[in-house]
């Protein structure tokens, strides 16, 4: 089990989650300890696999890809296991997706994807989703806004 996070901890990484790109020196003085403190705080978090990684957010809109969609998938029944790890790798390599979700409930899965448009979604879900051998239904939800608190680590 993974030593419990202490406020410094907790700080530490509201401060890296609000700016990745925080210098140790900056992230020392918004803590009001010494540089090396918040480096060896900092390196103690990663050794023990709390902060996995430092992300760089694009502005999908900047990018051309404005609309936002995600995409419930319902996979056929029979096979579940292969369906399974055959969809993931289908969808993960697909360009328009940002995330894939294997959820519980009605779905099977969750596609999170960025287009240009409208059309550019009917052709995903026809051509990428609803294409595939394994996906049995979709159902499609346009993302009007969203807000990110975090990023969540690969579950890999």
């Amino acid at each position: 089990m993974t030593e419990p996070l202490d406020a410094v901890d907790e700080r530490i990484l509201a401060l890296l989650g609000a700016d990745a790109r925080m210098t140790n020196a900056a992230l020392a003085a918004q803590l009001g300890v010494a540089p090396s403190t918040a480096h060896s705080r900092m390196r103690s978090l990663v050794d023990r696999g709390v902060v996995t990684g430092f992300h760089a957010a694009a502005d999908q809109t900047a990018l051309g890809r404005g609309l936002q969609a995600v995409i419930g998938v319902t996979l056929r029944p029979g096979a579940r296991h292969e369906s399974i790890r055959a969809f993931t790798h289908h969808a993960r390599r697909l360009p328009e997706v940002l995330q894939v979700f294997f959820v519980g409930g009605s779905d099977d899965f969750l596609v999170h994807i960025a287009v240009a448009d409208s059309s550019a979604v009917r052709r995903f879900v026809v051509e990428r989703m609803s294409a595939h051998a394994s996906v049995a239904s979709t159902r499609t939800s346009i993302i009007f806004e969203y807000h990110r608190n975090g990023l969540a680590a690969d579950f890999d």
